[in-house]
């Protein structure tokens, strides 16, 4: 398979590792500094794009690629409320294809589905509240997380007693604590902390007066996320539309 890369950083670069290890072709590298090779014949050569990159680059990607009829897989947040609609359409009624997941790790995508099994059994029991926390190292800007946003969203579908998410404390890679405001006993809280080069730890916690319950993901390196950004280009590049994990694995 012919792959294109769109952003080079260290995801970047360990995709590029598993995808040649796994017998694939790098056909074309897209960074910051050579923007114009979207316009290129290697780059429209390409059977998928991966794409992680920054939230407020992403979707004009995707338009890029798509205007040489490239497939994409993409692990940018941040994009869905101003540009959902528009990506849904164009997958939807232009023919264009995304995968698009905030985590690729295939371990995540197992918590998640135990995330939505446990929900559904707490729905019955009203006497254990929810919480969440996630933690990720200090370069990343956003929070909370983008799987933690997932994770979330995924108990309130399923847990008539709480009407949405909200943001609770953020703890700064230097110790200071940002504490919550105006909460919510209807929403579901996520807490996020950024410290050193933690790649990611998602905890679900349902807490009642007499015992409690956690569920906790803890990533070891990005090798995980990698190799399910090139499971997902395997995977996007006999299908079509738009895509996600549990497309790709029916738990």
């Amino acid at each position: 398979m012919k792959i294109a890369l769109i952003g080079y950083g260290k995801m970047g670069k360990m995709i590029e590792q598993i995808a040649l290890s796994r017998g694939h072709e790098i056909v074309s590298i897209i960074d910051i500094d050579n923007q114009d090779d979207f316009d290129s014949p290697a780059f429209a050569s390409a059977d998928v794009a991966i794409e992680f990159t920054a939230p407020h680059v992403a979707y004009g990607n995707y338009l890029r690629a798509w205007k040489h009829n490239v497939k994409i897989v993409s692990g940018s947040t941040g994009w869905l409320k101003e540009h959902g609609d528009d990506v849904r359409r164009a997958c939807a009624e232009e023919g264009k294809t995304l995968f698009w997941a905030s985590n690729y790790s295939i371990g995540v995508a197992i918590f998640s589905a135990v995330n939505k099994y446990l929900a559904n059994i707490m729905n019955r029991f009203a006497q254990y509240d929810v919480e969440e926390t996630e933690v990720h190292h200090i370069h990343k800007l956003d929070h909370p997380s983008g799987t933690g946003i997932t994770l979330a969203e995924q108990i309130v579908e399923r847990l008539d007693r709480k009407s949405d998410w909200q943001m609770g404390t953020l703890t700064q890679p230097d110790g200071t604590v940002v504490p919550a405001e105006n909460l919510d006993e209807g929403k579901l809280t996520i807490n996020s902390v950024r410290r050193g080069e933690v790649p990611g730890i998602h905890s679900i916690t349902w807490n009642s007066e007499a015992d409690q319950i956690t569920i906790t993901h803890d990533a070891h390196s990005r090798q995980g996320f990698a190799l399910g950004a090139v499971l997902a280009a395997e995977y996007t590049a006999g299908h079509n539309g738009l895509l996600t994990i549990d497309d790709m694995f029916k738990f």
